[in-house]
């Protein structure tokens, strides 16, 4: 797609009134460049129809007829002051009707992202100077070569095999491995390409055009922005490293769903092997800055407040390096699965092919014979198989399942997603967020505000300039520079919730998943609970300004001007509908999920489809609820325990 001068005039104006600059510090976007960085990442989304509706807008945006949608009585958006530009936006941002703010929210996103991320004409984002963030570091010059033996179609190509894995990452990393450990002939099919400890270290850019899944970008709502990781490993490559083990009330719950091991021994042995691969241990979780305040804010409160085991090895310095990491790790001390399952799988044979979009799975007379994929070039590439285990994640494994002709009726249907939202505190004494150990504290206070489960946990994660723009409002240019500018001050508490209701995923005309999701009542009660408990905790912490992310810009100075009464009432008159608080989703399940019967569930107790029984599912689509926690874990276990479950049934 090569943007028309029309439609790029459009959108440069757009960025700049976003990110104006202040013509000393901070340069604007066009001066910096971020504009092409908006059609560079618009370019990867899958969907058509997405990339249609954003050109068409941009055609349209500055003619007179625009203008009065905009409120600008048929005046043209670039004959606007700055003033009244700045105004506009905000009138969409704060407009009564859903669309308007959705039109705001994916504005803002794009314009902001990019700015954050794109390193200018000099290499060097004077932001980053500004608040004292290293930049890109490099690649490391010690890093070794990447081990694993993968394959690169180029050509029209056939390959047969017992078993063929669709996806790489924490499910499909680990079935390969059972599966090829078992003696089964076993071929790996992964979309995106093979990224290790010297790929890294380039940047917030680089790695979310080289690591991250192009799309869908958000909910067809405009609620909740979606983020999976797409590379050989997948969302092991650049997750967390939090490494919780599914909790026994969760347990319980997706036992009494009709499918009884996960409260019985055998998933338990699962969760065991999974541990023992990964080397979870909580000897690499050192209080960061970061940590440090939600755990004096806990303790002040009385609180809850634990340690968070992890998946690292001596390797990682729980520093500078860890908060690099969700770009992936130079040191190589993070075990995702390219360093643990994948790495297994190789050693007994598994094929490892990369760049394969895997469109179709090919069924005859109810019996799946194999996959058919294209890479990136359009090469075919056809799959011969006695089974066939998805592991697409839980946005890509219902769209497969569904373009390749099965019908259960809850494919796609009961899809979680964790959603998350932050508070932000900014304190007296530096932060550097995006330093220190990924996340080595936990509160678990209110994960259970329902008496069934149901609540919300708290966390911190390493924020980078691109990377906080999802969870940050925007209520104007200087309000929002002068957030910028106090990033490396400041504190972006998680607010997680276990979602009790559920979203959809269907595909549109072209096959392509489009991801359906509306908080609930139910569950918003919650978010806002764990967004005024994040006040309290940073308010407890020291924080001397506080807000959220709510577009209409909730916010108080403890002991100075407002209240954590008056902020938390905010908050509840902001809302919670599409576009009116910014929220994320990093945990994506369920679509898929296990169960009983057909009636109420994708795939069986064995995790094959109601549908085709040689066609196994092993990720989180697979949950028959919401974890609670994060997720890794438990995606490893059921892919473990599914993935031996057929090795049987294949011997």
């Amino acid at each position: 797609m090569e943007p028309t001068a029309r439609q790029r005039a459009a959108l440069g104006i757009i960025c700049d009134t976003f990110t104006p600059g202040d013509g000393q510090t901070l340069p604007s976007a066009t001066e910096l460049g971020s504009v092409d960085t908006v059609f560079e990442i618009l370019r990867r989304n899958p969907r058509a129809a997405e990339r249609k509706q954003l050109t068409t807008l941009l055609d349209l945006w500055d003619m007179r007829v625009t203008g009065f949608l905009l409120g600008t009585r048929a005046r043209r958006f670039s004959t606007l002051t700055p003033a009244e530009r700045e105004q506009v936006l905000l009138r969409l941002g704060d407009s009564r009707l859903p669309l308007k703010r959705i039109l705001f929210q994916a504005l803002k996103q794009a314009a902001l992202l990019s700015y954050n991320v794109t390193p200018g004409p000099t290499g060097s984002h004077p932001l980053w100077k500004a608040i004292d963030y290293p930049g890109p570091p490099g690649a490391l010059a010690s890093a070794p070569a990447p081990p694993l033996p993968v394959v690169r179609p180029t050509a029209a190509t056939t390959m047969s095999c017992d078993v063929v894995v669709v996806g790489s990452g924490a499910g499909g990393g680990t079935a390969a491995a059972v599966l090829a450990a078992a003696g089964l002939d076993v071929i790996v099919l992964e979309r995106g390409n093979y990224y290790d400890d010297r790929d890294f270290g380039r940047g917030e850019l680089d790695a979310l055009l080289a690591l991250y899944a192009p799309g869908p970008p958000a909910t067809s709502e405009g609620q909740i922005t979606l983020v999976a990781g797409t590379c050989l490993g997948g969302g092991t490559v650049v997750n967390w490293s939090t490494a919780l083990p599914t909790p026994d009330d969760v347990r319980a719950e997706w036992a009494g769903l009709g499918v009884p091991q996960f409260a019985e021994d055998e998933y338990t042995a699962a969760l065991q092997a999974v541990t023992r691969r990964l080397g979870v241990n909580d000897r690499h979780s050192p209080l960061s800055a970061r940590d440090s305040v939600l755990e004096r804010g806990a303790t002040a409160l009385g609180w809850d407040i634990d340690t968070l085991p992890r998946n690292v090895g001596d390797a990682c310095d729980a520093g500078v390096e860890c908060g690099r990491c969700p770009y992936g790790c130079r040191v190589g001390a993070k075990q995702s699965v390219t360093k643990t399952w994948l790495a297994d799988a190789a050693a007994h044979g598994a094929r490892l092919v990369v760049d394969a979009d895997v469109r179709r799975i090919d069924v005859k007379h109810g019996r799946a014979e194999g996959v058919s994929a294209t890479s990136s070039t359009g090469a075919p590439i056809e799959v011969r198989a006695r089974a066939v285990v998805v592991a697409a994640g839980a946005v890509q494994t219902p769209a497969l399942l569904r373009r390749s002709g099965l019908a259960n009726k809850n494919i796609g249907r009961y899809l979680r997603l964790h959603p998350a939202a932050a508070v932000f505190g900014v304190f007296d004494e530096p932060i550097r967020p995006w330093e220190g150990g990924m996340q080595a504290r936990i509160s678990r206070e209110h994960r259970d505000l329902d008496g069934n489960g149901y609540g919300v946990i708290y966390e911190t994660g390493p924020i980078h300039p691109g990377m906080g723009v999802g969870f940050m409002n925007w209520r104007g240019a200087a309000d929002y520079r002068a957030n910028l500018l106090e990033l490396h001050k400041s504190v972006a508490l998680g607010v997680i919730t276990r979602d009790r209701d559920h979203g959809s995923v269907r595909i549109d005309k072209d096959g392509e998943p489009v991801v359906s999701y509306r908080l609930s009542d139910y569950d918003r009660r919650h978010l806002h609970t764990g967004i005024t408990g994040a006040a309290q905790i940073l308010e407890a912490a020291g924080a001397r300004r506080i807000y959220s992310g709510h577009q209409a810009g909730p916010s108080y100075r403890p002991g100075r001007s407002g209240s954590h009464a008056e902020f938390a009432a905010a908050c509840a008159a902001a809302g919670y509908e599409p576009g009116q608080c910014a929220m994320g989703a990093l945990h994506i399940m369920g679509s898929a999920r296990m169960g009983g019967t057909p009636g109420m569930s994708a795939v069986d107790p064995d995790g094959a489809t109601w549908d085709v029984p040689n066609v196994v599912v092993a990720d989180a689509s697979c949950f028959p609820t919401a974890s609670g926690v994060n997720p890794m874990v438990s995606i490893e276990a059921i892919a473990y325990m599914n993935a031996t479950r057929l090795a049987a049934r294949l011997r």
